[in-house]
């Protein structure tokens, strides 16, 4: 059976030696508030390329050229670094008022059937229509829509007969924390990941590091001559670490909002990632370090599970100005339904998609702890 009191006492002894550790505390406060002050002292106010998603709905050959030309690419070169949007394709079967709301943008554009034909038409009562979706109030909306009109434009110079005509449509955006609508900015953005960030770092490191040493030590043949069960001594280790989450937590948001007047959302939605977080990461941090060989093996392993969680799973950029392939990967990274999470709950308010991520996390998490529970021994065969 479990014993809550031989947890507490192996808490207390283990959160002694890790205050002591000046390392740990470092790593696990100070270097996330150091990375949000970097990051938001650099990309504050910066200016970067809009997200503009788009759903081509016409088959015909003039449709990609001009989403190519909305893309910035003009006779095969793409004015990277310049261009002022970014093209997101949504297929066409998405319902794309929807899928706008789920994304928490205002900014898309709809090209629909027929385009081509209409556009090569030689009947100028016949009308090329496009769709240009937006929020008034939105600065980027404005570029968004004068951009495809100065498209539209050069796209009309070529073909005399016909114009293309912009409708307009209002994508309303969900509200904020203070109850204004606005479009998150990079530094929205980064509060979730490097709260995400430190809730990886910390414990996947120092369990994958604590486990390897103790049995490269012995410590754990050593801890099976005590009263305290594997269970008891997992549990304690992860009951730290959703207190060193939560303290940093609550550092981050702090810096992020007093410092760079970040608009996040401060619910009760994010009680399940700050609680199955740690416990996730430090029972895959238990199963890398009791499963290898070597603590030089398991330094190794850790990092190569722990790196690519920290830079593709939108910790420090959101996912979707990556690559459709890296989007693609990042879905099989645990942190990036953490991180993604936390966007819904702070960001998007969009609390369904959140309970999706939660259902994730809790899923893995479950089989994760068991497994670290089950697998690693305390006396080596």
């Amino acid at each position: 059976m479990v014993n809550v009191k031989r947890i507490f006492a192996d808490l207390r002894l283990f959160s002694r030696g890790y205050i002591r550790n000046g390392i740990g505390l470092f790593f696990g406060l100070i270097f996330p508030v150091i990375l949000i002050i970097l990051f938001g002292a650099i990309f504050s106010g910066s200016a970067s390329a809009t997200t503009v998603y788009v759903q081509n709905q016409d088959t015909g050959l003039v449709s990609p050229q001009f989403v190519q030309a909305l893309n910035g690419t003009i006779n095969g070169v793409r004015f990277n670094g310049t261009w002022p949007i970014n093209v997101q394709l949504v297929d066409p079967s998405e319902n794309f008022t929807q899928y706008l709301a789920e994304k928490s943008s205002s900014d898309g554009v709809i090209i629909p059937e027929n385009f081509t034909l209409n556009y090569i038409a030689d009947n100028p009562n016949i009308t090329t229509s496009l769709t240009v979706y937006g929020n008034p109030a939105s600065s980027s909306s404005a570029i968004v829509g004068g951009t495809v009109r100065e498209i539209a434009n050069a796209f009309n110079l070529r073909n005399q007969p016909q114009t293309i005509q912009i409708l307009s449509a209002t994508a309303a955006l969900p509200a904020t924390s203070n109850g204004k609508k606005e479009e998150p900015k990079y530094i929205d953005y980064l509060v979730p990941g490097l709260i995400g960030f430190s809730i990886l770092i910390s414990p996947m490191f120092a369990m994958v590091n604590i486990s390897a040493e103790y049995k490269k030590l012995k410590l754990f043949k050593q801890l099976s001559l005590t009263p305290l069960s594997k269970m008891e001594w997992l549990a304690s280790k992860v009951l730290w670490y959703i207190f060193l989450s939560a303290v940093s937590f609550l550092i981050v948001a702090a810096v992020g909002i007093i410092g760079f007047q970040a608009h996040i959302a401060l619910t009760l939605w994010l009680v399940p990632f700050i609680f199955l977080g740690p416990m996730l990461f430090c029972s895959l941090g238990m199963l890398v370090g009791t499963l290898s060989k070597s603590v030089e093996t398991a330094s190794i392993i850790g990092n190569v599970i722990t790196f690519p969680m920290m830079f593709l799973s939108g910790t420090f950029f959101p996912i979707q100005q990556m690559p459709q392939y890296l989007q693609s990967f990042a879905h099989v990274l645990p942190l990036f339904y953490i991180v993604e999470g936390l966007n819904n709950v702070m960001l998007h308010g969009n609390y369904s998609a959140a309970l999706i991520d939660i259902g994730v996390v809790t899923v893995i998490t479950v089989i994760a702890f068991v497994a670290a529970a089950k697998l690693f021994k305390w006396r080596e065969d």
